[in-house]
């Protein structure tokens, strides 16, 4: 089977494959990248903002088309897709609209007599390497906020995203990134090395597994090019108190359950204190219950949608499975579809020892793990006891309870009265194994700036 393909897993057929790059193909793409970064560096801020803006415009009017395209390649509903499409061009937008504002030259003071700024500069052509869980989003994360500042773009995709990825270059040169300025690479792990290793490329940006993290963070380090990692996340959300444990156990499952679980930030170990678990983890078995296998673009009311490729599938009811064997309990789905599609029903787990592997693992699919606590301190405990800090969260209906102990989650996003806030203003990303650096928000564009010191003496 050809590594670059669309295959819809639903049903597990192979639409369309792709050729893998050549070195020789590899060499040309470095060499344009870097060509065209001397040329569009030069370009005003202002002419690659208006280039930017025409990029989300064009998502916005082919929103259907491209919403459709992920549909098949990763098995997102139509509505979560619409969603995805929409969610990247707004990303797009702020940096075209905001980008050249936190990116202007500023003074600070300074004793030497003359005057001292910092300039945001861009370094040159940056590699991408991205997921398929939310394939245009995580591009529009990274190459928007870097397109304004004046680097390049190679980017390689998730190996089932191959049409998707392909259209968004398309899209970039359509709106007017200079061919070159932004290329999709159907690059090898071998070639992916030789890209970063490549002196013409100033830095990396990964989205993925901390085992990805991991070896692209070494490769980087070995060449001194900076990096920025998107990895895991256990995210805690702690339930303290409530006056509507089902509104919030609703607001728990849907979020766990978009895009059927496979999300970072998503709320995976929902922590909840023994007065309400009861009735808590109930809401959540009534909602998880009577749920069946629907087709991702035409999905109707009590359907889910199919994981991203059967392995996905496989591997989240294995690691259910084991978690089983060491002691914990299925309420509700835990079943794996038969046959090549990629379904595994929407679940509840309990009673996962705190000692067992599966307690510091990911489930990267729609698994909502419940845990009892007896007060605030156990709850903050458990919340911390984790490798991982991305993201994270508390609610009571005592907002200075629950940002007393939210203040003390160790991630990079802590949340009061809302599992995770997203918008294009707001940035994203971790601590600990969850990674560093950050994207979107302000602080998106400084990743991979030159932020040089300018001097004029007095």
């Amino acid at each position: 089977m050809s590594k670059y393909r669309v295959q819809n897993p639903a049903t597990g057929e192979v639409l369309e494959t792709f050729e893998a790059a050549t070195d020789a193909q590899i060499e040309e793409v470095l060499a344009s990248a870097d060509a065209v970064y001397r040329e569009w560096r030069e370009r005003s801020v202002q002419e690659r903002a208006a280039v930017v803006k025409r990029v989300a415009e064009i998502f916005y009017e082919r929103k259907e088309e491209l919403a459709r395209l992920i549909a098949v390649e990763m098995g997102k509903s139509i509505a979560e897709s619409i969603d995805e499409v929409e969610f990247a061009a707004s990303i797009i937008e702020y940096y075209a609209v905001h980008g050249p504002s936190l990116i202007t030259d500023y003074e600070i003071p300074s004793t030497i007599p003359g005057k001292a700024y910092i300039e945001h500069l861009p370094v040159g052509a940056l590699l991408g390497v991205m997921p398929w869980n939310f394939p245009y989003y995580q591009v529009a994360r990274f190459a928007a906020p870097n397109l304004v500042l004046g680097n390049t773009i190679l980017l390689k995709h998730a190996d089932i995203c191959a049409r998707s990825a392909l259209t968004i270059q398309e899209i970039m040169e359509e709106a007017g990134v200079p061919v070159g300025g932004y290329q999709n690479v159907f690059a090898s792990h071998d070639q992916i090395a030789t890209i970063i290793a490549d002196p013409r490329v100033q830095g990396v940006s990964l989205t993925g597994s901390e085992r990805a993290g991991a070896i692209i963070g070494a490769q980087a380090g070995t060449h001194l090019k900076k990096c920025v990692l998107e990895l895991g996340g256990i995210d805690p959300m702690v339930v303290l108190d409530s006056d509507n444990v089902a509104d919030v156990a609703k607001a728990a499952w849907d979020f766990r359950v978009y895009n059927v679980g496979q999300v970072c930030n998503s709320n995976k170990r929902l922590i909840v204190m023994d007065d309400i678990y009861d009735e808590f983890v109930a809401e959540l078995v009534k909602l998880a219950e009577g749920l069946v296998p629907g087709d991702q673009l035409n999905l109707a009311d009590g359907e889910y949608v199919p994981l991203s490729s059967r392995a996905a599938a496989e591997t989240v009811h294995a690691q259910v499975q084991k978690a089983v064997s060491e002691g914990a309990t299925i309420l509700a789905g835990g079943v794996l579809s038969e046959g090549p599609s990629a379904y595994y029903a929407p679940t509840v787990l309990t009673n996962v020892p705190r000692d067992s592997e599966s307690y510091g693992t990911e489930i990267f699919g729609p698994v909502a793990t419940v845990y009892r606590v007896s007060s605030e301190q156990e709850a903050l405990e458990l919340a911390n006891d984790c490798a991982f800090g991305l993201g994270g969260s508390v609610f009571s209906a005592d907002e200075a309870r629950a940002t007393r102990v939210a203040s003390r989650l160790e991630v990079g996003m802590s949340h009061v009265n809302i599992i995770a806030a997203e918008a294009a203003e707001i940035p994203f990303g971790g601590v600990k194994q969850s990674g560093f650096g950050r994207e979107m928000g302000p602080v998106g564009i400084g990743e991979f700036a030159n932020k040089r010191l300018f001097f004029v003496a007095a």
